[in-house]
């Protein structure tokens, strides 16, 4: 059966600015007049405060960037702090800390006392709980050097350091700090991607699932917590695979856990599952290299067995932020790979003579998109 477009898929049918419409928004004449007539005064403020968000959203970032890397979230998680106390732990003049804290204040990541300390505001809270998030932040500072000049980025005539910091993706080998490196920011990343995957897919009915590209076996681990019962299959690098092994053990999964070594690139699939979860994988390769992979995975399981996709995805013809601008960079930075809508993921799959099953609404599109897939009978 041939997949039916979600209606969220759909065209957006705002407006569209072009002409004369959008040279009279932009005449200085019409803004200064919008910008004193009551009923589009509103308008003006509104447009122009999130205008003027882009303008500094470089800056946010860099705050951002500076607490992690001060470690301030979780400092705070124990008890709020003076300006001064918080300067002398993170080794910064008093005056520029005090920049720091009031932007964070600014950003609602941080809130100020009555006793003038400094605590955690809700989103500063989640920065210090949230699983791999603040691993994600400190190795944001490859991309920022990837977009240095973004012009010289868009043209394709930056030569990225993101290309080189993950080299697994060209099919090249790792050394021991790089894939410690990867499986460590790989596994933090996991557990909100395991999570939301969990409630979007229903694993009850599979008996051995196999995870291509699996790294250090985090998703594994919470996918068997959730069904005690099944039996768990691994397929990543050599460089990578093995650090799954101390995971399983410690999860006491060791018994029903198999670990395959290997490259999805070169060799098969693994046989002896019936079904195969990819989970953040396709966005790192181009579609000539999925379509491969998934015509390998197509061969790897029985009739009726099931493909579980998880990864975040663009929007499509209704572009969003995670998708569309985050994730497409990272990806563009990597030099490999995209992020597909949900749409072109079943049309790659579809290609590969899988049937088409669900794609649920995501909780946080953000962290994840899941798709099922079956293949025939």
């Amino acid at each position: 059966m041939a997949y039916i477009p979600h209606p969220q898929g759909k065209p957006f049918r705002g407006p569209h600015l072009s002409g004369w419409p959008a040279r009279l928004i932009a005449s200085r004449k019409f803004q200064r007049w919008a910008a004193g007539f009551p009923l589009t005064r509103w308008m003006v403020r509104r447009e122009g405060e999130a205008l003027f968000d882009l303008l500094a959203g470089f800056c946010h970032s860099q705050v951002l960037m500076a607490l992690v890397q001060f470690d301030i979230p979780n400092l705070l998680l124990e008890r709020p702090l003076s300006a001064a106390e918080l300067a002398r732990l993170c080794d910064v003049p008093p005056p520029r800390m005090d920049i720091l804290l009031r932007a964070a204040v600014a950003l609602k990541l941080l809130k100020q006392k009555r006793d003038k300390t400094y605590g955690l505001a809700r989103k500063g809270a989640a920065l210090a709980g949230v699983p791999g998030l603040a691993a994600m932040i400190r190795h944001h500072d490859i991309l920022y050097r990837d977009l240095e000049d973004p012009a010289a980025f868009f043209r394709g005539e930056t030569r990225t350091e993101l290309a080189d910091f993950w080299p697994y993706v060209f099919g090249g080998e790792m050394d021991a700090g790089v894939a410690a490196t990867y499986s460590d920011l790989m596994a933090q990343s996991q557990v909100l991607v395991a999570e939301d995957t969990l409630r979007a897919l229903n694993f009850s009915k599979i008996g051995t699932l196999l995870d291509v590209g699996g790294g250090s076996g985090a998703f594994l681990e919470q996918v068997g917590r959730a069904y005690p019962k099944m039996s768990l299959m691994l397929f990543d690098l050599p460089a990578v695979a093995p650090s799954a092994q101390a995971r399983f053990a410690r999860a006491g999964m060791a018994a029903r856990a198999r670990i395959d070594c290997g490259s999805f690139l070169k060799d098969p699939i693994p046989h002896g599952s019936d079904a195969i979860s990819l989970v953040r994988v396709l966005y790192d390769h181009s579609d000539a290299t999925v379509a491969q992979l998934l015509e390998k995975c197509h061969a790897a399981l029985p009739d009726g067995g099931r493909l579980f996709i998880s990864e975040p995805t663009s929007g499509g013809a209704r572009p969003e932020p995670a998708g569309d601008v985050y994730f497409a960079l990272y990806t563009l930075a990597m030099q490999t790979g995209k992020a597909r809508s949900i749409e072109e993921i079943v049309q790659l799959c579809e290609a590969a003579e899988f049937h088409y099953v669900a794609a649920p609404k995501p909780l946080r599109p953000f962290v994840t998109r899941c798709l099922e897939m079956r293949k025939a009978t």
